[in-house]
């Protein structure tokens, strides 16, 4: 017996060393003894022995090998056995789809297949609970599976945050309780529910079914139902909306054994710029299958109406295939579109090529996209062409050469041609790199220019960088102004990070101009003008720079831009006014001589409100010298604001003018006005200018208001004018005077008849006439009886005299005169009393002023003896 109980003792003690050395190995055998089960090339690997806590068998990893590539991994996964079901759970699940296509193929194809009832009667009783299944590359779809499964019904229930799932199924029928989905180009979740009847193997189209759904698209103002119905080997599906019978799409489909057709399907889309329509027809030979062998084959269309008459687009696909691996379908995108101001023309064949989860599309030689018609209210496309032979599109981005030609006109404002030429390299916006040249010319009839531009650029990742631009014009024609080579070129390359991270923009840009012309005969010298722009974009930046034309300037300007506004300052330093002499024509023969100028201006543009500025000009101690005069002295303050083309002068205190010194045939010195209004006035705005003032032959001439648009007439008042300056400057050698005169001369500017109406002219103190005694003698030989006349005028003492005059528009002076005086004659003082009445054109007579010619003909003709005459002789 003691035998006996020590062989029970050993074997016992055996056993349990096999057992733990089992547990301890478990990681190598059991990964293998499982493989006899697996399909061949796929394995299990364990990354740690399981262990038992809680009545469960607990794994830290396991995962599921195609070959090398990991197709499913599970993380903490456990294994337990209660209350007659089955307990598994795992925190994680992470599938690689990539690994699919790896998978052998059925070995056991020739054998007969289990129905959908022989699988259920072979599930166990178990509750399956994944914490969160991940499906790569699909992680948007990422959630918590729960299974319940026994023999006679299982029920799926999956929720994350883009999918909710609840299905139940009970022998050949799949009851859809909910099914959401939202998509990021969804703006509501897309609804789905209904019931459908499997076919026996589960390896077919359902027997019957019905599904139906809502969901809401952005694009479209009302939700969206749709029905998917079906009977045997055929059925429909129809997209509508609950307001409109006529669906938006109808599909009508059949599936035999060898093919799945869709003929005659309909669509409409009746919220574009004009309602389009077209038909569908699709067929998928071979699916039974698989995929991999399904052969695809259709043709769609669109129907569009507008400028040049009716257009149809056609898509042709295959026939071809689509495969996880390699698929290969061919398309052709044909045919035009008629838009309502637009024509685009295509041919553009196409394979597409790859895995279908990572699918490229290869154009072929010979695609091209081309378009014409009205782009914009006045610009008309002659053509653009987009040659897109050897292009590739892909999830990485677009491959190869991309090129457009643009040639357009206005009819106003001229013609042009636009050139690009670059070539992308998995390219998508702010993802990989696409390099450009670009070129153009074209000509600018408003201002009868011809134009060129040049340059290139590039966008990698997030950042576009135009390297380098130059574009200018031969000249700019503009009224009275021709500005010669203007021509615009980058010193610094243009650079905009798109990145929100550090989002930057920044570049400097310079203008030069060669000589500009005036009609007037001067010229502003080559000027340059630079800018420096930092910002975080092309629609927010700064700038700052500077113009200078040779010695003119410079000019610093600086402000911002944000996109609907542009705001800036400029400043002008004090400089001296001899560098604007190039400005005056040669055939003014003016030249400056002294003086200062200095300016502050800040300018804001935005479409809606216009241009506005606003600032101040002051000129200090002006001077200019001519042949014939001088001026000297000249200061002049310009406060302004300019606002939708009209001006407002005198913002913050009237435009000042002061002139010390006019030297001309006389001086007019301490001239002074002020001026203040808007330009061009109207009434609830008007311009005045005032407290006009001039000293001159030994008086003083005053203009108090001028108000335009007038409504009074505007005073010139002569105050103790010398008639003996007068006649000096003016240098007669017929006669001379002396004294003082005052006078009134109401003027009109705004008035259809009259410059000057009822001014008068008076004396002012006694006044002296003298006439040439050489003249005198001459009229009394010519004419005894003007003779006769003429010698009591000359010397002459004048107590009163009175004038009255106007001046109409067109230049008639009419002067109605009294003279009242003593004339001194032969030892005899006369009396003497002279009417007189003068009309002359005083324009002609300005443009051609012979004072003592004119003085002689009227005393040949108007002098007469007084009626009474009064001797006296003198002491």
């Amino acid at each position: 017996m003691r035998w006996r109980l020590s062989f029970a003792l050993a074997s016992l003690l055996a056993l349990v060393l096999l057992v733990l050395a089992l547990l301890s190995s478990v990681t190598h055998w059991l990964p293998r003894l499982a493989g006899i089960w697996l399909p061949v090339g796929t394995s299990i690997a364990l990354d740690a022995s399981p262990r038992w806590q809680q009545g469960a068998l607990r794994f830290p990893a396991v995962r599921y090998l195609v070959a090398d590539c990991q197709l499913a991994e599970l993380q903490h996964l456990s294994l337990g056995y209660q209350g007659s079901r089955w307990q598994a759970r795992a925190q994680r699940l992470v599938l690689d789809t990539a690994c699919l296509s790896r998978l052998p193929a059925d070995s056991d194809a020739a054998t007969a297949p289990r129905s959908l009832a022989q699988w259920q009667a072979m599930l166990p009783s178990a509750d399956v609970a994944i914490d969160r299944l991940i499906i790569n590359p699909y992680q948007s779809w990422s959630g918590a599976l729960r299974l319940t499964l026994d023999a006679d019904a299982q029920r799926l229930d999956y929720q994350g945050d883009n999918l909710r799932l609840l299905a139940d199924l009970q022998g050949q029928r799949l009851s859809l309780r909910q099914l959401t989905l939202q998509a990021p180009t969804l703006s509501e979740p897309v609804s789905l529910h209904g019931s459908l009847m499997l076919t026996e193997f589960a390896n077919g189209v359902p027997e019957s079914g019905e599904l139906g759904g809502n969901f809401t698209l952005t694009q479209v103002p009302h939700p969206l139902r749709f029905t998917l119905t079906w009977q045997q080997q055929q059925g429909r599906l129809v997209l509508q909306t609950p307001q409109d019978a006529e669906p938006l799409v109808d599909l009508p489909w059949q599936v035999t054994p060898e093919q799945i057709r869709i003929e005659s399907g309909r669509w409409r889309w009746p919220w574009a710029a004009q309602p389009l329509a077209g038909g569908i027809a699709l067929a998928f030979s071979h699916w039974q299958q698989g995929r991999e062998a399904t052969e695809i084959s259709g043709r769609l269309n669109m129907l569009t109406q507008g400028r040049g008459g009716k257009g149809n687009i056609v898509l042709t696909l295959g026939p071809g295939h689509l495969s996880l691996t390699d698929s290969q379908l061919p398309l052709r995108f044909t045919g035009e579109s008629k838009l309502a101001a637009l024509q685009f023309y295509a041919s553009l064949p196409g394979t597409l090529q790859g895995s279908l989860l990572d699918p490229q599309l290869s154009i072929a030689p010979g695609a091209l996209l081309r378009m014409r018609g009205r782009l914009l209210s006045t610009l008309d496309v002659d053509e653009a062409r987009w040659p897109l032979a050897g292009v590739s599109l892909s999830a990485s981005g677009i491959n190869g050469r991309l090129q457009a030609i643009l040639r357009a006109h206005d009819t106003q404002k001229g013609r042009f041609t636009l050139h690009l030429d670059g070539r992308a390299s998995e390219f998508w916006p702010d993802r990989g790199r696409w390099a450009w040249r670009y070129w153009g010319n074209g000509y600018l009839a408003p201002l009868d220019a011809k134009w060129d531009v040049q340059g290139t650029g590039s966008w990698h990742d997030s950042a576009i960088a135009l390297t380098t631009l130059s574009t200018g014009f031969d000249r700019l024609s503009y009224n009275m102004t021709t500005v010669n080579q203007p021509r615009l070129r980058l010193a610094q390359p243009l650079v905009w990070q798109r990145d929100a991270g550090q989002a930057a923009f920044h570049g400097q840009i310079t203008l030069d101009a060669a000589a500009t012309r005036f009609e007037s005969g001067g010229y502003l010298p080559p000027s340059r003008l630079e800018l420096t722009l930092k910002g975080s974009d092309p629609a927010h930046f700064l700038f700052n720079g500077s113009l200078q034309a040779e010695s003119i300037g410079p000019i610093r300007v600086n402000g911002r831009w944000d996109s609907e506004r542009l705001r800036g300052q400029a400043w002008w330093p004090a400089q001296s006014l001899t560098v604007f002499q190039p400005l005056l024509s040669p055939d003014l023969k003016m030249k400056i001589t002294g003086g200062t100028l200095r300016a502050q201006v800040a300018f804001s543009a935005a479409e809606q409100q216009g241009f506005t500025a606003g600032g101040h000009w002051v000129v200090q101690n002006g001077a200019l010298w001519m042949p014939d005069n001088s001026i000297e002295g000249v200061d002049f303050s310009l406060p302004f604001r300019l606002h939708q083309s009209r001006w407002s002068l005198g913002t913050h205190g009237p435009v000042s003018l002061r002139i010390k010194n006019i030297n001309n045939q006389f001086l007019i010195h301490d001239v002074t006005a002020q001026l203040q209004g808007s330009w061009p006035w109207q009434e609830s705005e008007p311009l005045t200018l005032s407290n006009v003032s001039l000293a001159l032959l030994g008086g003083t001439l005053s203009l108090q208001q001028l108000r335009l648009p007038q409504h009074q007439p505007a005073v010139i008042r002569l105050r103790e004018i010398s008639l003996s300056e007068l006649i000096t400057a003016l240098k007669p050698k017929q006669i001379a005077m002396s004294g003082r005169i005052n006078g009134e001369l109401p003027l009109w500017l705004d008035n259809s008849a009259w410059l000057v109406k009822d001014g008068w002219i008076a004396n002012s103190g006694n006044l002296t006439l003298r006439l040439d005694k050489q003249m005198a003698d001459t009229i009394t030989q010519n004419n005894i009886a003007a003779g006769a006349a003429l010698d009591w005028l000359r010397y002459m003492e004048i107590s009163r005299s009175w004038a009255r005059l106007n001046l109409n528009t067109i230049g008639d002076l009419t002067l109605q005169a009294e003279v009242n005086g003593t004339s001194r004659f032969s030892n005899r003082d006369q009396h003497v009393n002279l009417n007189y009445r003068h009309q002359e054109n005083l324009f002609q007579l300005w443009r051609s002023l012979r004072f003592g010619d004119n003085l002689q003909s009227w005393v040949e003709q108007n002098a007469a003896l007084p009626s009474q005459k009064d001797s006296k002789h003198e002491n």
